[in-house]
């Protein structure tokens, strides 16, 4: 491994007694690291390329991947894990909950340096500290096949922004994928991060939920939203962001051009929020999936809300599920897309609003306009009961293969011919279009909705291997 300063002898500075594994292969599921005599200083960016490297460099070229590993281990004195001993030649590593501390991560770090066939690493809840993500990060600098960390639940604090932070500006691995969930990250940690983030192009998907993100949080974002050009994916659901942060994000939101998929779920927008998100929408022309579930919007902030989706022609998908809204909000909201003829929203979540007959009549109205859309919502008891029995008497399965059967046709046939490519999976909006547009077996929205939780094998895909 390249590096700016000399390589220094391993054992020069080494100040604690490493105890190594025993050699028993029943002791290869013990994860725990091996205590040290003598207390570790804190480890600086000089200390950690030197830990980084194996005695003899050109060995490692030449080294299997197990014995690197297993040299890494009694280099720094932990016992090997034993799934990462049997699993290091798969593309994705799952070592979450193992308890790997920082050592444990140190060692997975140096082997990882020469390892080609790994592209995703989930390392959440295992305590990996400070000194386990500056080992990481200086592992990104050398592997360039590694494109998915998940280093969520690992409470990296402050010190571990700044690590993050630091690596993130570089923009110098293949890294696209970023979860940092759960890791008690505050303002401080926000402001370094979206100020990486504000120069960063290669992190797509990137996931900052559970963390301790407030109002100036939501200010350090918005600017950094306004300047990025990588992200598509954001998740940003259980911060604590209220009606100033929430203003301070969609303004940057209007101006960001790359944006897919924003998760704002369980914060406190609130109809202020939900205003300054309206105009986003009116606005924005990238974004497909919002969620802002839990976000303490009424029927005043709904009604703000639709003005945007009364000119979006993006969005596909958004979730008002735990928001205090009644049936006159979800009308609302139906209204405004039937108002826009452009629209290409696919799915509606108000799940959680009773709903009448009178409101299902209004939807059918909807329907006739945009039939790929999925309304979620509830229903009162006795209309609940009438639909029920409705969908009884009329399976769409049995609708499906009475028709198969009368002509003669496999069953997998049918679904086959909804899909343009004839391919056996399509995505979830296309699948409810064709069956919907289809004058074969003519379905409701029901009976549309009830097919496809039966073959939804992935999120947004539906698959007819099955009838096979």
């Amino acid at each position: 491994m390249d590096s700016d300063e000399p390589l220094e002898d391993e054992t020069k500075d080494r100040t604690e007694t490493v105890l190594a594994p025993q050699s028993s292969d029943d002791m290869l599921y013990c994860e725990a690291e091996a205590p040290s005599t003598v207390e570790k200083e804190k480890p600086t960016w000089e200390d950690l390329e030197t830990d980084l490297e194996i005695e003899d460099t050109e060995r490692s070229f030449t080294t299997g991947q197990r014995e690197l590993y297993l040299e890494a281990c009694k280099l720094v004195g932990v016992v090997p894990v034993s799934y990462f001993i049997r699993n290091m030649e798969e593309p994705y590593m799952k070592l979450s909950h193992h308890g790997l501390g920082p050592m444990g991560t140190k060692a997975i770090a140096i082997a990882l340096v020469s390892n080609t066939a790994i592209i995703g690493l989930e390392l959440e809840d295992n305590c990996i500290m400070e000194e386990g993500v500056l080992s990481l990060v200086e592992m990104l600098h050398e592997n360039y096949y590694l494109q998915e960390l998940n280093i969520s639940d690992n409470d990296l604090g402050l010190e571990g922004a700044k690590i993050i932070s630091d690596f993130l500006q570089r923009n110098i691995s293949s890294l696209w994928q970023l979860e940092l969930s759960g890791n008690n990250f505050k303002e401080e940690s926000a402001a370094l991060l979206c100020q990486a983030l504000s120069a960063n192009y290669r992190i797509r998907k990137l996931n900052l939920s559970h963390n301790e993100f407030s109002d100036k949080g939501g200010e350090y974002l918005g600017q950094m939203l306004a300047l990025n050009v990588g992200l598509q994916l954001l998740d940003l659901s259980w911060n604590h962001f209220h009606i100033q942060g929430a203003v301070a994000l969609c303004s940057g939101l209007r101006a960001n051009v790359t944006l897919k998929k924003l998760n704002l779920s369980m914060n406190g927008f609130g109809n202020e929020g939900a205003l300054a998100l309206g105009e986003v929408l009116r606005l924005n022309s990238c974004l497909t999936h919002v969620d802002v579930s839990g976000n303490d919007i009424s029927n005043e902030g709904v009604s703000k809300l639709s003005r945007g989706l009364e000119y979006n022609k993006t969005l596909q998908v958004l979730k008002l599920f735990l928001n205090p809204i009644s049936m006159d909000g979800a009308v609302s909201l139906i209204l405004s897309i039937k108002k826009n003829p452009k629209s290409q929203m696919e799915e509606l979540d108000v799940s959680n609003v009773v709903v009448t007959e009178q409101f299902s009549k209004i939807l059918d109205g909807l329907y006739a306009v945009h039939p790929q859309l999925d309304v979620l919502y509830d229903t009162v008891k006795g209309l609940s009961c009438k639909k029920q029995a409705l969908s009884l008497r009329t399976k769409p399965m049995k609708l499906i293969q009475s028709y198969v059967d009368q002509h003669k046709i496999p069953l997998v046939a049918f679904f086959k011919s909804l899909n343009p490519t004839g391919a056996m999976e399509m995505p979830v909006s296309e699948f409810r279009r064709a069956l919907l547009q289809q004058n074969k077996v003519p379905m409701s929205q029901d009976q549309v909705g009830e097919l496809i939780k039966k073959l939804e094998e992935s999120k947004g895909m539906v698959n007819f291997s099955s009838f096979l």
